[in-house]
């Protein structure tokens, strides 16, 4: 009887959600230093299909899922989540200076519901340890994406100059940059989703960015609010938006840590977050390239999000409850839903269910 992921789920969960995120770390990383491991693993989860093939950003990606940015906060896991088979990574969030983030506890398992509460507060090694990272990793095989965000001692009145710092720093070192606003887990982050700093931000970062800038906007927002500050970011140089961030809308679960403390991903935002993305995908699919994220975690999930116009997803907490093939999965998963459907190539099925 072989040792399944569920196994060393059991084991992983007994440790805090932090501890097990290093022991993961520490494994994921480790393989390296087996000869041969990580061509081992490759050969297991990446796959391999033209049917799953894009030109995004004028890049090629071999298929449609992405790490989420959190996961690889430093720029650590690069070679080891590329294994395992995914079409692009986003490391970060990060900020120009260190930072510890937020007293812990600060991440919690809701385990019945397969969700994941957290408190982070963009706990990171600061940006020149990072980029010391990303001159070994960068270029890579697969795009490698940079979220970046204002340290928590910068105010609202001077953050944009967190973002240019990391703009002009990472030029060299990614293939897009995440402008992450939408984090509930750093003071008054949020109130910058407004149209007039969000206009000032991107007409800013679009003339010194050498790459693409993408929004990352939370699924809190009212839809109203959401359709116009991505509309703001598309017209002032966002070339996508990401949708959605973590949620603050405890009413989502049953059994909430804590109120009023972190953010929810998962299982319990994946309605939240798709009803988000239709809105903004009806508004402003055809405009520009979006990314859909919150609660995806199989490959109808994935289908779903295509058809209403997500050119990508990114998984995050999937991958904590269901383990390391996920990717693999997913897009064995979505090989077979766009064959079962006539569809020939993903562009074909991306965003036939936009309201037109």
């Amino acid at each position: 009887m072989g040792f399944s992921y569920n196994d060393l789920k059991k084991i992983l969960f007994m440790f805090s959600p932090e501890t097990a995120h290093k022991i993961a770390e520490y494994f994921i990383n480790g393989a390296e230093f087996v000869p041969g491991l990580y061509d081992k693993i490759s050969k297991e989860c990446v796959i391999n299909d033209p049917i799953l093939e894009q030109t995004i950003f004028d890049k090629p990606y071999i298929n449609p899922v992405g790490i989420g940015g959190g996961f690889d906060k430093n720029a650590t896991m690069i070679e080891g989540l590329k294994a395992l088979g995914f079409g692009f990574l986003e490391y970060g969030t990060f900020t120009p200076m260190p930072q510890k983030g937020n007293e812990k506890p600060r991440l919690f398992r809701l385990i019945e519901e397969e969700s994941i509460q957290n408190a982070m507060g963009f706990n990171n090694d600061g940006a020149d340890k990072i980029e010391g990272r990303l001159i070994k990793a960068y270029p890579n095989t697969i795009p490698l994406w940079a979220n970046i965000g204002k340290n928590k001692i910068t105010i609202n009145e001077t953050a944009i100059h967190d973002y240019i710092k990391l703009v002009n720093q990472f030029n060299k070192f990614c293939d897009a940059f995440v402008i992450n606003i939408s984090s509930p887990n750093t003071p008054n982050l949020r109130a910058l989703q407004e149209v007039g700093f969000v206009s000032e931000l991107f007409e800013t970062l679009s003339k010194l960015s050498k790459k693409p800038l993408i929004l990352k906007i939370a699924p809190d927002l009212n839809y109203d609010d959401a359709i116009k500050i991505s509309t703001t970011a598309v017209n002032n140089g966002a070339s996508g938006i990401i949708i959605s961030n973590t949620s603050v809308d405890y009413s989502l679960s049953k059994s909430p840590n804590l109120k009023n403390f972190g953010g929810l991903s998962g299982k319990v935002i994946a309605e939240k977050s798709r009803q988000i993305f239709k809105v903004v995908a009806d508004e402003l699919y055809g405009k520009t390239t979006l990314i859909a994220c919150g609660g995806i975690d199989s490959p109808e999930e994935v289908y779903k999000r295509i058809k209403m116009g997500a050119s990508l997803v990114q998984i995050y907490t999937g991958f904590i409850f269901q383990g390391p093939t996920i990717c693999r999965d997913i897009n064995l998963g979505l090989k077979a839903l766009l064959r079962l459907d006539g569809f020939s190539h993903i562009s074909q099925a991306i965003g036939i269910d936009v309201k037109k």
